[in-house]
């Protein structure tokens, strides 16, 4: 079956439900880059290295390189969420299903946004076709344990070596530096936050960026030849069409994000900031090659807590970090009723 963008446009002109399904993913992706992209230049403005401006723009380009250009080297995590569920049987139900899973992503993430929350998309989207697929098949025949594990693996990685790798970084910068001029190294960390930032927004459009392609690309499937799983490609006008959309996302939003996650959970300095970026870097880029699902927001911020934990733990304001925690738990069982509950009402209006 050809996937090219004439015969895509053509199907998205005569199937409502395709089109819808497309709109829909592109809204969440949007979502996704006002929401989670900020998150990786968040240290970069919480220490002053850049204005917020240049650095949401930064990290929109960012987004953008790093989605089309590492998807055309490896696309693991697309190929896992694309594989995470079966929505297979009646094309048209698996149809309705999945615009019902978009419906409840978007709805959650527009929440989370609005209180000023760094959600995760990514767990969001996980719980979204996860309850979508539970509810057109009547059960759990319609998920995937092997792929679903994966996201277990990824709650580990981003968590446990977040904020581990988080705490060992800045040990090890403040070893190396401790005879250094500190002028010098202010100096020199500035510039190296804003590299390993700018590495940050790269693999979170790689990472994040993924999760949607493989979203819209299953709708595409559906609906143009009624496959739901095994191997795919993606081609490259989708590929280019959703970086873009994740990439303005991005330059439309994401002050509010900024300030929770770089500003209020721990006071950095330059070195600090750098720590928790090369953290991140580490491993999500460890995640995204590996095609384990990992949270770009849950990385970056557990590998702020293990920056602040190096000099005393009473530096982590672990309120704000319980709430964010908080919010991640319930993601999982809110978001997947939530497109559980839509997946029903849809079926029965569409």
């Amino acid at each position: 079956m050809s996937y090219d963008f004439g015969s895509f446009a053509a199907a998205f002109v005569s199937d409502p439900i395709l089109a819808l399904i497309v709109i829909l993913t592109l809204g969440a992706t949007v979502v996704n880059g006002a929401t989670d992209a900020p998150n990786a230049i968040a240290t970069v403005v919480g220490t002053k290295a850049m204005k917020p401006t240049p650095a949401i723009v930064m990290a929109a380009i960012c987004n953008f390189v790093g989605l089309a250009g590492i998807t055309l080297v490896s696309s693991a995590v697309a190929a896992t969420i694309f594989n995470m569920v079966d929505f297979g049987g009646d094309n048209h139900a698996a149809l309705v299903a999945l615009a019902a899973a978009m419906v409840a992503i978007i709805v959650w993430g527009v929440a989370a946004w609005y209180f000023g929350i760094p959600t995760s998309q990514s767990h969001s989207l996980i719980a979204g076709i996860t309850g979508a697929a539970i509810a057109l098949q009547g059960g759990l025949g319609g998920v995937n344990g092997g792929e679903w594990m994966k996201v277990v693996y990824g709650l580990v990685i981003s968590t446990v070596l977040g904020f581990g790798t988080g705490w060992l970084f800045t040990r090890l910068i403040k070893k190396a530096c401790r005879r250094a001029e500190r002028s010098k190294a202010n100096s020199f960390f500035k510039w190296a936050q804003i590299v390993s930032g700018a590495g940050v927004a790269v693999l979170h459009g790689a990472q994040d960026g993924q999760k949607f392609l493989s979203l819209c690309m299953l709708g595409i499937m559906l609906a143009m030849s009624g496959q739901s799983g095994g191997d795919v490609s993606f081609p490259f006008w989708l590929i280019i069409m959703v970086s873009a959309v994740m990439a303005l996302g991005t330059a439309v939003g994401g002050k509010k994000i900024i300030k929770s996650v770089g500003m209020n959970m721990v006071k950095m300095e330059q070195y600090q900031g750098f720590a928790a970026c090369l953290s991140a870097c580490f491993c999500i880029g460890l995640a995204t090659f590996t095609g384990l699902p990992v949270s770009t927001t849950h990385t970056k911020t557990t590998a702020i807590m293990g920056v602040g934990a190096e000099k005393s733990l009473r530096n982590v304001k672990w309120g704000l970090a319980g709430r964010m925690v908080g919010t991640w738990v319930l993601t999982f069982p809110g978001c997947g009723l939530l497109a559980f509950a839509f997946t029903h009402l849809f079926l029965v209006f569409f």
